[in-house]
């Protein structure tokens, strides 16, 4: 009633008025027919556009249409399964830096002049690669190359996963290496309870000095919703026995485990906090008692980018020394660089270790990763200001013609609740608030939408669904890509009032208001 073109006698007016009751004329339509509302709720109104884009026969029933669009979602599905190959990688350099502290236990004459030696004694780099040939099989490639001190090797492995049931699957793998000669092994992974399963593994490896059979079996259970228990067997190379239990929450992670094997019997037990922070913050500490002595490590994590987590570990033990560990998450790949620093325990390195990374991550936090971090989000929201620009400015043109169109129609509702001492809308506004002291560099970009809000006053009420509130009568998103608000400077009753409300929050007016003075 409102966009009416009948209702204003201006000629500019009236033709503002067409073109916004077109927009409403179109949406009644689509709404009032069940078969092109049902296209509308799962397409969206790219599905109402047949020119480019074929969808299903417009006569069909919704549930006819619902089938239709979960088929076209099978078929992207089995499309992206196609397409997808889950590459993951690692490469961990070790690092030799002992004669950083070593070298100050020797004779001062031997230490006189000379440059600290640090080198590379080994690197291993790996890769593996999905490939799915079915819905139901998997085939995996994946190599790995290995040096330590001038001496190295390679393997190179592919497995066949088939995927037998909902309870299990099975695998098949075959090898080869220069260094460990052909292997053969096949795998077995079987859900026996809902809250219990096993893998079983067995393997083959020939080499010049006959074969070399081994099996590993594993047994886990869910002892209550947050832990695990597991029962592992080896026989063959490096054969043991180990039991474990590891309890994981949403603020810690701990793991408790027993091994007897040859040549490794230990006693491990390991806590991590998880901080409820947006960087992902954790921090974890372990103790590792066994015939080959005692090892105590700590370190924290965190999250610095999107796909990108960092994290360090101190390692201290007896007769290993002092180590730190360096690890970078990036997506699916992982780069590890242990740092051996001495094979004494010295508190020099125990504290080096401990200090130096936290110096040097808080340097390249402040000078580096935030202010890449803020130019990729204005890049990205510059990106989105243009791509978007043509559309903002039409949604604008509409905005300020639904404001003309609803003057009269505001002044009477103003009168109105004059009348009654209701709901007057004094002042609105819509858009980005700069408010914080660290944030004053940077620019409000607000509208004022005072007029449309009073127009949407009904019986001295004003309520506004939890939906963005761009797309209402009379507004248009004045900062794309970035977090709103409305604030409303309102009377009711003779009181001033003011609310404060985000984006998509559902306001209701006059409830849940902050009263403030007259004077103010």
């Amino acid at each position: 009633m409102l966009y009416h073109p009948d209702k204003h006698r201006d000629p500019e007016l009236k033709r503002q008025a067409e073109a916004l009751f077109n927009l409403v004329h179109e949406a009644y339509e689509v709404l009032s027919e069940p078969q092109a509302r049902a296209i509308y709720d799962i397409y969206g109104k790219r599905g109402l556009d047949v020119d480019g884009w074929e969808v299903v026969e417009r006569k069909r029933s919704p549930a006819e249409i619902r089938e239709e669009y979960e088929r076209l979602q099978r078929e992207r599905e089995e499309r992206r399964l196609q397409q997808r190959t889950n590459p993951k990688g690692s490469i961990s350099v070790g690092i030799d830096a002992t004669d950083l502290f070593d070298r100050y236990e020797e004779d001062y004459e031997d230490m006189v002049g000379g440059v600290p030696h640090i080198e590379i004694n080994r690197m291993h780099i790996s890769q593996s690669i999905e490939a799915p040939l079915t819905t139901k099989d998997t085939a995996i490639l994946s190599g790995s190359l290995s040096t330590h001190n001038g001496n190295g090797g390679g393997t190179i492995n592919l497995a066949l996963r088939r995927v037998t049931s909902t309870k299990g699957w099975g695998e098949v793998e075959l090898g080869a290496g220069d260094t460990h000669g052909p292997l053969f092994g096949m795998k077995i992974f079987r859900n026996l309870t809902p809250r219990c399963f096993a893998t079983a593994q067995c393997g083959l490896q020939f080499s010049s000095r006959g074969v070399r059979p081994g099996v590993t079996t594993v047994l886990a259970r869910h002892l209550d919703k947050n832990t695990m228990g597991y029962l592992q067997w080896r026989w063959g190379i490096q054969s043991s026995m180990n039991t474990s239990v590891v309890r994981d929450t949403k603020s810690s992670h701990f793991t408790v485990a027993v091994q007897l094997g040859i040549p490794h019997t230990f006693m491990m037990m390991s806590y991590q906090y998880k901080f409820q922070d947006e960087d992902q913050t954790k921090i974890k500490g372990s103790v590792k008692s066994g015939f080959f002595g005692t090892v105590v490590e700590y370190g924290a994590e965190r999250k610095i980018s999107r796909h990108s987590v960092v994290g360090a570990t101190v390692s201290v033990g007896v007769p290993q020394g002092v180590s730190l560990k360096i690890k970078l998450n990036r997506a699916s790949q992982t780069y590890f660089f242990p740092i051996h620093l001495t094979d004494q325990l010295l508190p020099s390195a125990v504290f080096y270790a401990t200090v130096g990374p936290l110096v040097f991550y808080l340097a390249i936090q402040q000078l580096v990763i935030r202010p890449y971090v803020r130019a990729q989000k204005e890049q990205e929201l510059e990106k989105q200001r243009e791509s978007s620009a043509s559309n903002i400015a039409k949604k604008k043109q509409e905005a300020e013609a639904a404001v003309l169109l609803m003057q009269e129609s505001v002044r009477r509702i103003i009168e109105a609740e004059e009348s009654r001492m209701g709901l007057i809308i004094l002042n609105a506004w819509y858009g980005k608030f700069v408010t914080d002291n660290s944030r004053k560099h940077e620019r409000a970009k607000v509208i004022d939408v005072t007029v449309p809000l009073q127009c949407l006053v009904k019986d001295s009420k004003l309520i506004l669904t939890e939906a963005s509130k761009s797309g209402l009568p009379g507004f248009y998103d004045p900062c794309v890509g970035e977090e709103k608000s409305l604030k409303v400077l309102y009377q009711f009753r003779g009181v001033m009032h003011q609310v404060l409300s985000g984006d998509t929050e559902p306001l209701r007016i006059p409830k849940q208001s902050h009263r403030i003075d007259s004077d103010t």
